[in-house]
Parts: C-alpha cells; sequence; structure tokens
C-alpha cells in the first residue's frame, strides 16, 4: 500500500512548481526534494534548498525523515540538516515536548503538507525551543546580520539548480489575465445592427423622405 500512495503522492508534486523532486536510484522511499520559495516577501526567495526525504515502509502510518542536504542557518534546523518540526513527530501528544496530537504526524498527513510546512517554518522560525541555539538568539538580537546570513544561504544554495532546470519565478507562476471582451467596440466595428434593425440610418431617412413624397402627390391628385 505504501508504494502506490507515494507513487500517487509523487505524480502529483511532479506537477507543482515550488517543489522540484526525482527518486533517488528509482526507490520510491527515498527522494531527492528541493523546496523552491516563490513568495517574493520571503527571506528566502529564490532559493533552491535540496533535501532528502525518506519513508518508512508502514507510511503513511509513520512520518518521513526529512533533511536538507545543504546547511541553512535557522533556530528550527540541526547543523546536520534535519529539522526539530512537529509534523515531523510520531503520532500522539508528548507531554515532555508539549506538543499536542493534532500538531505531531497523522495518517491523514501527506507529502505536500509536511513541505508546505517547512516551507513555512523558514519566514516563521519558533525561537522558543530552537534546534540551533545560535540561530534563535541572533535572529532576536541581531536581526540584520541573521538576514545577511540567510542572504548568503540563498545564494549558495543555487549551486545546487541542475543544469538546464529553468526555476521558476513569482511573475512565472502569476496566471495571465483573461483578456475581457469589449462589446461596445463588437456593436462600433460590425455591422450587425444594419441587419438586426433593417438597414442605416440613411436608409430610414430616406424612406421617410419617399413617404413624404408620396403623400404631397396624392394630395394634388385629390385636388384636382
Amino acid at each position: 500500500m505504501a508504494e502506490r500512495i507515494l507513487m500517487n503522492e509523487f505524480k502529483s508534486l511532479a506537477q507543482e512548481k515550488w517543489v522540484h523532486i526525482e527518486l533517488n536510484n528509482d526507490d520510491i522511499f527515498h527522494w531527492i526534494v528541493a523546496l523552491i520559495v516563490l513568495n517574493p516577501d520571503s527571506l528566502y526567495y529564490g532559493g533552491y534548498f535540496k533535501a532528502a526525504m525518506t519513508f518508512p515502509k508502514n507510511y503513511p502510518y509513520s512520518p518521513p525523515e526529512f533533511r536538507f542536504l545543504r546547511p541553512l542557518y535557522h533556530p528550527n534546523i540541526y547543523e546536520d540538516g534535519k529539522l526539530c518540526i512537529s509534523i515531523l513527530h510520531a503520532p500522539g501528544e508528548d507531554e515532555m515536548s508539549g506538543e499536542l496530537a493534532a500538531e505531531r504526524w497523522s495518517p491523514a498527513q501527506r507529502v505536500e503538507s509536511v513541505l508546505i510546512s517547512i516551507l513555512s517554518l523558514l519566514d516563521d522560525a519558533e525561537v522558543s525551543s530552537p534546534a540551533n541555539v545560535d540561530a534563535g538568539v541572533m535572529l532576536r538580537k541581531n536581526p540584520e546580520t541573521y538576514k545577511a546570513i540567510v542572504r548568503e544561504n540563498v545564494e549558495a544554495s543555487k549551486k545546487d539548480i541542475p543544469q538546464g532546470f529553468e526555476m521558476p519565478t513569482h511573475e512565472s507562476t502569476m496566471k495571465k489575465p483573461v483578456d475581457k471582451f469589449d462589446d461596445q467596440d463588437f456593436w462600433v466595428d460590425s455591422d450587425a445592427d444594419d441587419d438586426v434593425f433593417g438597414g442605416s440610418d440613411s436608409d430610414e431617412e430616406m424612406t421617410l423622405d419617399e413617404q413624404d413624397t408620396g403623400s404631397d402627390d396624392e394630395e394634388e391628385n385629390h385636388k384636382s
């Protein structure tokens, strides 16, 4: 069952622009994932954050493992690239961590929800219980220096962009507006009104003149 579920999820995510995925050695349980930040307001915009994702044989009853392959300086990312994030923790409530069961992994979760949560975590760090204490302190006390390090991380991540891969941007993923049909221009430029109403204004005026002329002739004949 796990293979079928993962294959369906892989095919679905392969259509998305914000993530680039491939199988490691054609193994459906081992993915190479790259998160692509498309929010232009994000500090991580333009980055290509490559990671390894490993799934257990009993997926989706147990959570996958996720690890960034290139280090990221972030309060919730360990030096080895692993994350401290509730959604990847085993199901059930943990009194020690204070995490509720609803915050942790459940069989209803999917790869997409995990990746979206990770993207959200990048810009919305949880500094109360950091995996990287130094990064948490810097974010709170020296945010400008922290932002500078993030920008360096973003530039470094671009080295992992595959040759020939066209990086999507915020602009390229925006839907183009559909041109609205201007019915006023249609009526101005067409002769449809002539066909509908039986001729042009000049034709109508000519008919009225002819009617007047005809009336005058009848009146003259009557007098005579």
